[in-house]
């Protein structure tokens, strides 16, 4: 992405590698968003038969 510098070395020691701590919590949530859809996928089978047929008309009230 971008050359280090004395800078960045610094920053990384007084606050932490803050880039590298996003991206561990982004995969951390991608691994638990996963395993809940894996879940409710299975939990649900014909969740996706309820969906309203786009082109059925109205039912009229």
């Amino acid at each position: 992405m971008f050359q280090q510098t004395p800078v960045y070395d610094r920053l990384v020691a007084e606050r932490g590698d803050i880039p590298v701590q996003v991206r561990g919590e982004a995969d951390r949530i991608h691994r638990d968003l996963a395993e809940v859809m894996r879940r409710t996928s299975s939990s649900w089978p014909s969740a996706r038969q309820n969906v309203v047929d786009p082109k059925a008309p109205p039912a009229a009230r």
